[in-house]
This record gives C-alpha cells, sequence and structure tokens, in this order.
C-alpha cells in the first residue's frame, strides 16, 4: 500500500519514520476475526438490525459463534456474505432460498460483470481505490496492519479544502472524515463527488440527524467513525461501484414507481381473509402495503423548506414505492400459492 499526501508518496512501511507527515504507528491490537454484533453487522451489511434478526430467526441464516453473554458475533465474511444476501433480495430472490446458499452460490446469481464473466472467473476481488480526506484518517490508516491489503490508497489530503489534489487519482470510493460534520459540508462533498465520479464513504462523530439524512438521500454511506479497521474495510467495499456502476444504479432508484396495483379497499378486503398460512401472511402483507401507500402519499404531500426538503421527500417517496412494487410481487406470488382471489388492480 502507498500513501500519497499532497504532493509527495510514501510506502506505508515507512510511515511510521516519517514524523514530519504522518504520526508514528501505535502498538499492534489483537482482535478476534468475530466480533461485529448484530446492530454493527447489520450496519456494515446495509441492513436495518430488526430485518437481519428477523432473517436469523426464520432461516438461519448465519452460523455465527458467541460471546460469553450469548450474543451473536459475526466475523468479515459473513458480513460480507450478508451484504451479498441484501444485493441479491434487493434484485427479487427469495431470502429463504438464499439462506441456503454457500457464498459461491450466491455470487454465481449475480448478473456477469460487463466484459464477461469468463475473464473475472475464479479471479481474487482487487483492492478498492480509496482517495483519504482528513488529517487523523490518514495517519491513523497509515499505521494499520494487514486489513488494509484490501484497499488501495491512491490519494490523500488533510480536509476538504484541499481535496483538490485527489482529482487525477482515479479512486473509486472517497473515504471523508470529519469530526464535527455541519451543512456546510454538504456542498464541498457533493462537489468532490461529482468531480471524481466517486463514491463516498463519510464518517462523523458528532453531527445533526438532517445532514445524515440529506448525505444519506444523494447516495453517500455515512457512519460514526468506527474504532477499527476492518470495519473501515467493510464500508470501502460496501460503497464500491459495481460492475456497470453503483452511482448508476442510485440514479436508476430515483425512477418515479409505477401507480400502485391494487387500491386501499381491495387491500383491505384481502386483509379480513381468512388464510390457510399460520402465519397469517397475507393479512401482514396486505396491511404493510397498505401502510407503504399511505406513506407514498403522504411524502408526496409534505410541506418542504428548501429545495434540500424538496429532494429528500422526493427520494422518501420514490424508496417507498420501490418498496410497494416489491411487496405487491410478494403479495401476487403468496395469492396465488393460497389459491387465494387477488384483489382488483387500482386504475
Amino acid at each position: 500500500m502507498t500513501l500519497k499526501y499532497g504532493t509527495g508518496e510514501m510506502p506505508a512501511h515507512s510511515a511510521a519514520a516519517a514524523g514530519d507527515a504522518l504520526a508514528p504507528a501505535p502498538a499492534a491490537t489483537s482482535a478476534s476475526s468475530s466480533d461485529y454484533r448484530t446492530g454493527t453487522a447489520a450496519r456494515l451489511a446495509g441492513l436495518p438490525v430488526e430485518t437481519l434478526r428477523v432473517w436469523e430467526r426464520r432461516y438461519g441464516i448465519s452460523d455465527t459463534a458467541r460471546s460469553a453473554r450469548g450474543q451473536r458475533l459475526y466475523s468479515d465474511q459473513q458480513v460480507r456474505r450478508l451484504a451479498l444476501i441484501k444485493q441479491l433480495v434487493d434484485k427479487g430472490h427469495a431470502v429463504g432460498v438464499l439462506a441456503k446458499l454457500s457464498e459461491e452460490q450466491l455470487h454465481a446469481l449475480l448478473p456477469a460483470p460487463a466484459g464477461g464473466a469468463a475473464e473475472h472467473a475464479g479471479a481474487p476481488p482487487l483492492p478498492v481505490r480509496v482517495a483519504l480526506v482528513g488529517d487523523a484518517l490518514v495517519r491513523r490508516l497509515a499505521a494499520g496492519g494487514r486489513e488494509l491489503f484490501a484497499l488501495d490508497i491512491v490519494a490523500a489530503c488533510a480536509g476538504l479544502e484541499q481535496a483538490g489534489s485527489l482529482a487525477a487519482a482515479g479512486a473509486e470510493v472517497l473515504l471523508i472524515e470529519l469530526a464535527e460534520l455541519s451543512n456546510a459540508a454538504l456542498a464541498p462533498i457533493a462537489a468532490l463527488r461529482a468531480q471524481l465520479g466517486a463514491a463516498a464513504v463519510v464518517l462523523y462523530r458528532f453531527a445533526a440527524s438532517g445532514t445524515l439524512a440529506r448525505l444519506r438521500a444523494d447516495g453517500c454511506i455515512v457512519a460514526q467513525a468506527p474504532a477499527d479497521l476492518a470495519q473501515l474495510v467493510l464500508l470501502c467495499e460496501s460503497a464500491r461501484p459495481a460492475a456497470g456502476g453503483q452511482l448508476a444504479d442510485v440514479a436508476a432508484a430515483a425512477v418515479p414507481a409505477s401507480a400502485p396495483r391494487f387500491d386501499d379497499t381491495s387491500l383491505a378486503a384481502l386483509s379480513a381473509i381468512t388464510s390457510a398460512v399460520a402465519c397469517e401472511c397475507p393479512r401482514h402483507l396486505a396491511e404493510l402495503l397498505l401502510m407503504l401507500a399511505s406513506f407514498e402519499r403522504y411524502s408526496g404531500e409534505c410541506a418542504n423548506r428548501s429545495p434540500a426538503d424538496a429532494a429528500l421527500h422526493r427520494d422518501l417517496q420514490q424508496s417507498a414505492g420501490h418498496a410497494r412494487l416489491l411487496l405487491e410481487d410478494a403479495l401476487e406470488r403468496l395469492a396465488r400459492a393460497e389459491g387465494l382471489a387477488l384483489p382488483v388492480r387500482g386504475a
């Protein structure tokens, strides 16, 4: 790994000796490979923590170790597998089927990368090309261990004010650390992403919830500054553009969802039908769809104090609409499986 700070380059193994540029390496610490609790594992995999708990309870999706107090502990590999399952679920695969598959079988379900799957088959993943923004972050990574072999630090600068020097670095991911994250950083971060054409991971210690919501709405991964270098690696790997471009996927998600297939009256009628399924899934799905459709309409009617507010509400409305589409498909499959009369499609 080579760190490029400002205009000079420095091999990582000599970083500790360069006191004028980077801080000396701290003493090495040992850590278990299975040290992520459920909340951290869910966040790194891009899942709501309650979703992960449901998956574990229903499908036994991960063979995790346990702490002395009985808490689940996820390894790096298990977190990556969860992220892969989440990616496939988003593409319409059933989680109950995916839970039984190995990581190799899961990868086989992904769309072939541009340029053909054959040339990539069996090839180890390339390191993520990362540009760093933040003096403390640069110093911490310069003293990092073998976890950082998964990252190729192509450039670094002390702060957003100097970030123009990163333009020619060819970074895939911007890793930005701001101890106090405020609205003043939003425009520089957006401009830097546009200039580099890179995804962004933004780390913070203190920030307003509105600031975090706007960054997430812009497609950034946002997390409180983690103490563990392995977590930094996982965040960068999660943000890395996939074949065809993660940023293009974010743009595609902004396409408004089609009109609801089922109206509220029909869904309410379906939720009252007695089902042969012991867990009453048809009723629960119908109720979820009623709530999603209501929230979708509500988000489109919210008052906006600024253009940023309007953009955030559009994102919420579109996200609710796409979630509704997935559940409408699920409801149709379930109704056919149970022989239930499908609700009348909405106009």
